[in-house]
């Protein structure tokens, strides 16, 4: 191949791969002005700013704030809001009151209703929940008033759910399910959310038979930016991570849509999810999505949604969603094998393929696969031994964490080159046997294992079909070649962002094993590079360049502040205190408690909280007692009937307090009713591991149980009394944390901690 070929392909591909990544979303411009008919992203923004203005978690100041904002903004449009009050406890114990806003447009005919779901509180206890999930809020309450301005007439009602406590177990979502009487109405929800604060809003469809009918319903409504495949849903299903739409899935049977951004992860649940890190593309995306969604499911016929059908859908530029039954899955395989077969046995007849050649391709393809797969796999351990305190970032993805995927990218393209180049005399055509084999087979595990999946198929056509003309024509035509491989970036491309940034850095060997799979899908225009060995350089150069980045970007400051944690912890019964932090590596603000030398939890027989991600304390050092206010337990009953004994008794706090966590410890409990909120067996059964119950305290209410357990066992219940007000609370004089370091999030913290027991004969 002629350089200048060679230098006008790669510009090509690379153009290709820009454009791709970057058309996925609509552009942001500043439309405060836009027509009152219209969606206006500015004026969406207008209402996360003021969503997002303090911490607004249950039980928290803002929370009721915020809730009284959205009714104004909804009775604003002339609706009428509804508010649903109740206690739930969700499938893991997490006992709250919820308060769900509701709000119905009515339509002209009598089918089934639409929902529009996000939900307003934020995480507990410091975010601020701009993206997660005021960005929900805001593009429901704009959507709604352009529509209502635009005077269009619905033909289904349309439902407004702003739900309550969904951070604290899909609470409010469950207690809309199972208790409204408008549930049962509902025929398709469309749920807005957010695991971060930036990048395309990603779809993912939740239906517990057939989605034939809502990738139907979706692809009819002409959304103009869809970023949609159905692997993504295929691993939301495995992962432990749920969204309101799921429980009306598995609650309510109904159909549903999420639409979720994960981009800059490492804001998510923190004071960083704020107004200003808010990616305003990202909102305009939200946008895009729901203003053709709502137009066309409000004249739809919502009860021909639920199908028996799957299809296999994947966005591509140009083409928006493209989309095929799963009935078709096997056939296309089938086909792809036999016009593979028949390629072998052309290539054979012409002299252009020889088994020796296409035995020596597999060499380097396995070389680069091998090597990539273990550079991939420690990259995430090796990375947390250089830099011990990437463990306190418990996103499992770092500030720094896009360099680190453009590094392994890099080192993937670059090995990749590099391992090619020492075999000089691979033409093109045997090269390309051993992707397509490769990439066979996997289709074939895929199909089997994971159908979702089924569409990286897709481009493996476009590989036989290079390396048809690699058979017939010597040599292959540089330009065909690269625009045939123009589909496989963009199907991957994205992914080799997608899987660390939304499963964390431990997932960067998915990035590398990714970049080689685009490298096989190129291949036949690779192969013919005369320059290879300097591709091969230049990409580990990046590599470097990107590591040295990474490194110098590492440290934290003001807009990438190091998580921390601290706690007080009084143990009234023994008389004694802690402090103690999440943290593996202490920040300075945090050893001013714990000292230069803090002590292991384990080592002052202290059994820690778990928490999200599995993180327990990590030091703790005694501290000076403090005269904390005790709850008050008052016994209400306690009886023995049947052999079952019925204890009912109040924990009254005796401070304001914001959760309280009952631990029962190895008893039995046969049946419990937590503030007239009963467990579920199954959950008292598989799931409390020690823990009866967390009740995220509102107004501070005191917590009831009625428990029933065998009689003649003792019943010991330890009581986790928690605040998060350590650096307010008169009895402390902890200072603000400094600017480079902002609250840990999933963890309890800076909370004043009070521990008792009670024992039960």
């Amino acid at each position: 191949m002629k350089p200048t070929a060679a230098v006008l392909t790669l510009l090509m591909l690379l153009a290709a791969a820009y454009w791709g990544l970057d058309s996925s979303t609509p552009a942001y411009r500043e439309d405060a002005g836009a027509p009152t008919g219209e969606f206006s992203t500015d004026r969406a923004l207008e209402h996360v700013q003021a969503i997002s203005r303090e911490p607004h978690g249950v039980g928290f100041p803002g929370h009721s704030r915020v809730r009284d904002y959205i009714v104004a903004e909804l009775e604003g449009m002339g609706l009428e809001a509804r508010l649903q009050e109740g206690y739930t406890a969700g499938d893991w114990g997490n006992l709250s009151k919820a308060v769900n806003i509701l709000a119905r447009i009515p339509g002209s005919g009598n089918g089934k209703v639409l929902m529009l779901l996000s939900h307003y509180d934020s995480s507990p206890h410091s975010s601020l929940g701009a993206s997660d999930a005021g960005s929900g809020v805001a593009v429901i309450l704009e959507a709604v008033r352009a529509y209502l301005a635009s005077g269009q007439k619905p033909v289904n009602d349309i439902l407004i759910l702003i739900s309550d406590a969904e951070e604290l177990g899909l609470n409010g979502a469950g207690l809309f399910v199972n208790q409204h009487p408008w549930a049962s109405q509902v025929g398709l929800v469309l749920n807005f959310e957010a695991r971060g604060s930036g990048g395309a809003g990603n779809l993912l469809l939740e239906t517990n038979g057939g989605n034939a009918g809502l990738v139907a319903g979706f692809t009819e409504a002409g959304v103009a930016y869809p970023v949609a495949n159905s692997l993504a849903y295929s691993i939301y299903k495995m992962l432990p991570n749920d969204t309101d739409l799921t429980v009306f899935r598995e609650d309510g049977d109904i159909e549903g849509m999420n639409f979720a951004f994960i981009d800059d992860h490492f804001d998510y649940h923190t004071v960083l999810d704020s107004y200003d890190r808010l990616d305003r593309r990202t909102l305009a995306h939200q946008g895009s999505y729901l203003v053709p969604l709502l137009d066309y499911f409000s004249t739809a016929p919502l009860e021909q949604i639920k199908s028996g059908e799957d299809f296999i859908y994947f966005s591509l530029p140009f083409f928006r969603l493209v989309s095929y039954p799963f009935s078709w899955i096997w056939p296309l395989f089938a086909v792809a094998v036999l016009g593979f077969l028949l390629l072998l046995m052309v290539g054979f007849k012409r002299g252009r393929l020889q088994g020796s050649r296409i035995l020596q391709g597999f060499a380097p393809l396995l070389a680069c696969l091998v090597f990539n797969g273990i550079a991939g796999y420690l990259a995430w351990p090796l990375l947390k031994s250089l830099y011990p305190v990437y463990a306190d970032m418990l996103h499992g993805f770092t500030y720094n964490g896009y360099l680190y995927i453009a590094a392994w990218a890099s080192l993937a393209f670059g090995s990749c080159f590099l391992i090619y180049s020492l075999f000089p005399r691979l033409d093109a055509a045997n090269a390309l046997v051993a992707p397509s084999v490769v990439w066979l087979l996997l289709c074939g595990l895929l199909n089997a294992y994971l159908p979702g999946a089924a569409f990286f198929l897709v481009p493996g056509y476009a590989l036989l079909m290079c390396l048809l003309i690699c058979i017939l024509q010597e040599p292959a035509n540089p330009y065909v070649l690269s625009f045939l491989g123009i589909p496989a970036i963009w199907l991957f491309a994205p992914l080799v962002k997608m899987f660390p940034v939304g499963l964390g850095l431990k997932m960067l060997v998915a990035a590398s094993l990714m970049s080689c799979f685009i490298f096989f899908f190129l291949l036949g225009v690779f192969i013919q590079y005369p320059f290879r060995r300097r591709l091969g350089w230049l990409g580990i150069l990046l590599f470097a360049g990107f590591l040295g980045g990474a490194h110098v970007s590492g440290g934290f400051g003001p807009d990438t502040p190091k998580p921390t944690s601290l706690l007080y912890i009084a143990h009234p019964d023994s008389g004694k205190a802690f402090w103690a932090t999440y943290e593996k590596v202490p920040s300075q603000w945090t050893r001013a408690y714990l000292g230069e030398d803090p002590s292991p939890p384990d080592t002052l027989g202290f059994n820690t909280l778990s928490s999200k991600y599995n993180s327990g304390f990590s030091f703790i050092r005694e501290a000076p007692g403090k005269p904390l206010p005790q709850p008050v337990i008052e016994v209400l009953q306690d009886t023995v009937i049947n052999g079952q004994r019925r204890l009912s008794l109040d924990i009254i706090p005796g401070r304001d307090i914001h959760r309280l966590e009952v631990f029962s410890g190895e008893t039995p409990i046969d049946r419990a009713r937590v503030n007239g909120v009963a467990l579920s067996e199954y959950y008292l059964a598989n799931r409390r591991g020690g823990k009866l119950v967390t009740h995220f305290v509102s107004d501070n209410a005191p917590t009831r149980l009625d428990l029933e357990f065998p009689s003649g066992q003792p019943l010991d219940l330890t009581l986790y009394e928690a605040s998060n007000d350590l650096l307010d609370n008169p009895l402390f004089s902890v200072p603000p944390r400094p600017d480079d370091n902002i609250p840990m999030p999933f963890v309890l913290n800076d909370a004043v901690l009070l521990v008792k027991s009670l024992h039960f004969e």
